[in-house]
């Protein structure tokens, strides 16, 4: 690949899986390494000939130079746009008025796509029909977030343009890693955290794309708690953009075609992330909602109900309020690892708030009726439990990391009780099914 591109092998191979479905062509010179001509401007060109083509690192940037036949445009995006606004209950409601979806499809249909952005879209379609329909949903619901009385024309076409391209740099790390439930390594979890950074390399030679558009799509996983990656950016280090597009491309994973009580699943999550998302943004969704208790009773019932979603929770907001606060405080400890403490003493205390403000605290669980928690209000509370478990034990794993233990050292006695009463109360339970967890990628 050019210097312009990450030097993998996955994007080729993601070439090589279209076969020969769509004719490609050069429409310029592609020449190698040392000056000399490969290829003609005009040539033909299949798979096969493509990888040998990436294997021999030509100067002229492929991308560039390939025309691929019935190309993704913005007609088409405009088209399967369409069919979102019309299918998911969440974008029905954020087009309800005529106004509104079209200002959505124009934004979107209205998209700067260079040559090398329409090849990489194309191949995405082909290869990963699924996560090209997620990027249109993730652009559509950035358009609606970033959409108000002040909102200039130009600025939202750029956001659509960074909820369309920010995942653009997964077409060039192993595809291994997006499997659901993949069970990846330090070192692949590392890959995977850099797609943000991929996708700004492939775009930002492209001047039709901002400086704030970039910086947005290098922001994508950042959330307000400093827990997100691949800066571990807080507060008001994450751009406004960055903000939108942090909770839009979240909103999308969760409103995928398939996925049931879509609107009672994304409910949850606004309401208990308010400590990781923007709350002007959320309070601006959760409106949205309101039909929740009508949709949820026609689908019935979820898949992964808690048995005691009650006593679950309440043994949650219990191992919040346990950690051991006192490690950050004792000098005994390195200054690193006092500061990894004390951060996640902040974190747990942020949870804590969003507990009461959701309505699940302890002592607000215990005034429900036990008798009373079926149907609905079971499955609410079996997902808010699902959801919390997540973050709690996302927290435990940043604990182990942020205290890193030399060869042979244990944990500090307090710490060892904490992880361990946080894996006990998280067996089972911190599935990423409808969860923060499973938008992480």
């Amino acid at each position: 690949m050019a210097d312009s591109a990450p030097d993998t092998p996955y994007f080729a191979q993601a070439v090589g899986r279209l076969g020969d479905q769509r004719a490609m062509r050069t429409t310029q010179p592609v020449y190698g390494a040392q000056g000399i001509k490969i290829l003609d401007k005009g040539a033909k060109l299949n798979t096969r000939l493509y990888e040998r083509l990436v294997q021999h690192h030509p100067s002229t940037t492929l991308e560039d130079a390939i025309e691929i036949e019935s190309a993704v445009s913005g007609k088409n995006l405009r088209a399967l746009a369409e069919t979102l606004l019309d299918g998911s209950p969440v974008f029905v409601r954020m087009a309800e008025k005529p106004a509104d979806r079209k200002l959505l499809l124009d934004c979107l249909e209205a998209v700067p796509l260079p040559p090398a952005v329409v090849f990489q879209l194309t191949v995405l379609h082909d290869v990963q029909p699924e996560l090209f329909r997620y990027l249109v949903a993730s652009a559509l619901t950035a358009v609606w977030l970033g959409n108000g009385p002040l909102a200039v024309r130009h600025d939202l076409v750029m956001l659509a343009a960074a909820g369309l391209l920010h995942n653009l740099g997964m077409m060039h790390i192993d595809p291994v890693l997006l499997q659901p439930g993949a069970q990846i390594s330090r070192e692949q979890r590392r890959q995977l955290y850099s797609h943000p950074l991929v996708s700004v390399l492939l775009l930002e030679r492209h001047h039709e794309y901002t400086a704030d558009m970039l910086r947005a799509i290098r922001e994508h996983h950042e959330v307000l708690d400093g827990s997100g990656y691949p800066g571990g950016l807080a507060g008001s280090a994450i751009s406004p953009w960055g903000r939108i597009l942090s909770l839009a491309q979240v909103v999308a994973a969760l409103v995928k075609p398939g996925r049931s009580h879509a609107l009672l699943r994304v409910s949850v999550l606004l309401r208990t992330n308010r400590h990781r998302f923007d709350p002007a943004l959320v309070d601006r969704l959760l409106p949205l909602l309101q039909q929740l208790a009508g949709e949820t009773a026609d689908q019935g019932g979820i898949d992964n109900r808690v048995s005691d979603p009650v006593g679950q929770l309440n043994r949650i907001h219990q191992a919040l309020l346990a950690w051991p606060a006192s490690l950050a405080q004792d000098a005994q400890w390195p200054a690193a690892r006092r500061s990894g403490m004390l951060s996640i003493g902040e974190r747990c205390a942020r949870i804590l708030r969003t507990l009461v403000e959701s309505g699940v605290s302890s002592e607000q669980m215990n005034l429900l009726d036990q008798d009373a928690i079926t149907g609905p209000l079971a499955d609410e509370l079996s997902l808010v439990t699902h959801e919390l478990a997540w973050q709690l034990q996302a927290l435990e794993r940043e604990a182990r990391r942020r205290w890193r233990l030399a060869p042979g050292e244990q944990l500090p006695a307090a710490l060892a009780q904490w992880i361990e009463t946080v894996e006990h109360i998280c067996a089972g339970l911190a599935s990423p099914e409808g969860t923060a967890a499973g938008t992480e990628k």
